[in-house]
């Protein structure tokens, strides 16, 4: 099977050159390898300073790139859907130029980025997959497509197909409204089998993992927790956290001191958070990086010489399951020697303290407003219990 890593993080933090680092390096290595944009706001091209389209582009031996456009991409897999919403938005009364671009449903872009993925996996014609994905909070919308779609083609698309032969006959009597066909209903379907692997894709830690980029600042941190918190609770295998731009300590002068202070105590804070993920450190360039070479530079940087498509954690740092007395979550610690163990909670954060360490987690939505019970750590997993609602 092809190898998929997925990027993602918030806005700015240097996640696309991430990215291309890491698929140059791949190809280096000789894997066949291709990285692709899934973010609106393309800039996977000039990371790599090639001019990129809607279709793969061979810019280095062993190495593909492509920026994903909405329009080609909603053409080729729901090109069919997309004629048959236009028709019926035009039999509405909606112009014909605004039924065209309302026809492009929300959501519909984000999985004709995903199908790409699916695709490439399946032909094989690549060892490596490399997605640059939106920032963060579009990416969690995304990454969680497949599933919400799927429960409603689930609920829609057996009702639908059962009613045609029968109520068909009878609309057509009154109305020359435009009527999904069952070429309509086997594109549905066929989109339907695609996303159920692209799920199994996409929570197979042996196939997909996803690194979480950040940047040592106190927001970027924060929004990185909490992604990190629902990616865990929505089944999705983390296997680095990278932490780029840092400020090398032989920076001289004044100007850099207050920065590299504040870096030292968010790199213990990054640790807290994201414990015992692996964090990939790379530091502040002296130049912009675009181009082949600046790009091979950062891949030896984070990298060192080693294989970057290797998976660099296997478990489940975190899950959440529900019993009869309320919710247990479970952290993976295996590093953390046996201690007292004092939780303090502040709003959504919850610090769990063993011993010398910390553990800071970004409580999800179902835990806000349920009642701290106690926790007990046992053979490396600390389980916290969450009572009933207040």
């Amino acid at each position: 099977m092809s190898r998929i890593l997925l990027f993602t993080g918030k806005g700015g933090v240097g996640k696309t050159t991430i990215a291309a680092a890491t698929a140059v390096c791949a190809a280096k290595q000789g894997y066949k390898t291709i990285v692709m944009s899934t973010d609106a706001a393309h800039s996977l091209g000039d990371s790599l300073d090639y001019q990129l389209g809607p279709e793969p582009a061979l810019v280095s031996p062993n190495l593909w790139a492509q920026e994903s456009n909405i329009l080609y991409n909603i053409e080729t897999h729901w090109g069919t859907v997309k004629k048959w919403l236009a028709a019926l938005m035009a039999w509405r009364g909606v112009d014909e130029i605004v039924a065209e671009e309302i026809a492009v449903l929300p959501g519909m872009e984000e999985l004709a980025n995903l199908i790409w993925v699916y695709h490439y996996e399946k032909s094989q014609d690549y060892d490596v997959i490399v997605v640059d994905c939106a920032p963060t909070g579009e990416s969690l919308r995304l990454l969680t497509f497949p599933e919400v779609a799927q429960w409603w083609l689930n609920k829609l698309l057996p009702v639908g197909r059962r009613l045609m032969p029968i109520t068909y006959p009878i609309v057509r009597r009154f109305t020359d409204m435009p009527l999904p066909d069952e070429q309509i209903f086997s594109t549905i379907d066929d989109l339907f089998h695609q996303l159920d692997g692209l799920r199994t894709l996409l929570t197979n830690p042996q196939v997909t993992t996803i690194r979480l980029v950040l940047n040592p600042e106190k927001m970027v941190i924060r929004e990185a927790q909490r992604t990190y918190t629902y990616l865990n609770l929505y089944g999705y295998p983390t296997d680095a956290v990278i932490c780029n731009r840092l400020i090398p300590q032989s920076a001289d002068g004044s100007y850099w001191e207050g920065w590299k202070e504040a870096q030292v105590e968010y790199l213990q804070l990054i640790e807290e958070c994201f414990s015992p993920l692996p964090i990939l450190k790379v530091p502040l360039l002296k130049s912009e990086v675009i181009g082949m070479k600046t790009l091979e530079e950062i891949g030896r940087l984070l990298y060192n010489e080693d294989d970057p498509t290797r998976l660099l954690f296997e478990g489940k740092p975190m899950s959440i399951d529900q019993d009869n007395s309320g919710y247990m979550l479970t952290l993976e610690l295996p590093f953390i020697a046996k201690g007292d163990v004092s939780l303090m909670r502040s709003g959504d954060e919850l610090v769990v303290t063993i011993g010398n360490q910390r553990h800071s987690i970004l409580l999800p939505q179902v835990l806000l407003g349920r009642e701290l019970k106690g926790a007990k750590l046992d053979t490396g997993r600390l389980h916290i219990r969450f009572g009933e609602a207040g």
